[in-house]
């Protein structure tokens, strides 16, 4: 048993007792700090990077008929490739969730959006962007067609517009035929209807459509 301290009383004893019990009692209570918590904490398993990220993947490309090489992550889009690795901005970024129809490139011939799809997954393939299409000073006839009828203000979606138009115009010309076609077998002439119905995965924020339309039918011949 503790001795009385000198010159303390009885009740200065059990004062000092109650006040140290107290004491010890608030203290269990009281959490932990976060510093202390994570010391004292089981060390958690990260999850494994994913397969490949970080480690660059060789591809080659033909872009606009020039041979690229690249050496990317393999995690990266194809509009990102175009973009970032190789300086082409025609192809624009807008909801970078293949809604809008403003990535859109040619994948030997045929659109694709350029946000939805790794790069890594067209190796060897040919791509055309918008920088591609002209032959020189010579615009190909939808870009040309696009100035002559206004189809487009503020040209954001216009790069993804044309490449869609160019690749559209070559399907109807193929015979293959789109959700409003009457005759499965021969859909018939690019009407407003069917470029509409063709035209559906591009956005004009604008509102640029009869004039998209318009520009469309004059490119391909079908204007009456």
């Amino acid at each position: 048993m503790d001795e009385k301290p000198k010159g303390a009383s009885d009740g200065d004893i059990k004062r000092r007792t109650i006040l140290q019990g107290a004491t010890a009692l608030v203290a269990a209570r009281v959490p932990m700090s976060a510093q202390a918590q994570s010391a004292a904490a089981p060390a958690i398993a990260r999850p494994p990077a994913p397969l490949g990220a970080g480690q660059p993947v060789t591809l080659r490309l033909t872009v606009n008929g020039q041979p690229r090489e690249l050496a990317l992550d393999p995690r990266t889009t194809l509009l990102d490739a175009l973009r970032e690795h190789l300086g082409l901005g025609g192809s624009k970024k807008g909801c970078d969730h293949g809604q809008c129809g403003a990535c859109t490139v040619l994948l030997d011939g045929r659109r694709i959006n350029a946000c939805l799809t790794l790069a890594v997954m067209h190796d060897g393939q040919s791509v055309t962007t918008i920088e591609g299409l002209a032959r020189g000073e010579q615009l190909h006839p939808l870009q040309a067609a696009f100035i002559k009828h206004d189809g487009f203000q503020c040209g954001y979606c216009t790069p993804g517009q044309i490449c869609s138009a160019v690749a559209m115009v070559e399907e109807a010309r193929a015979g293959m035929p789109s959700h409003v076609s009457g005759n499965l077998q021969r859909p018939g002439a690019l009407t407003p209807e069917e470029i509409r119905e063709r035209m559906s995965g591009n956005i004009c924020r604008c509102s640029c459509y009869p004039n998209i339309v318009a520009a469309i039918q004059d490119a391909a011949g079908a204007r009456t």
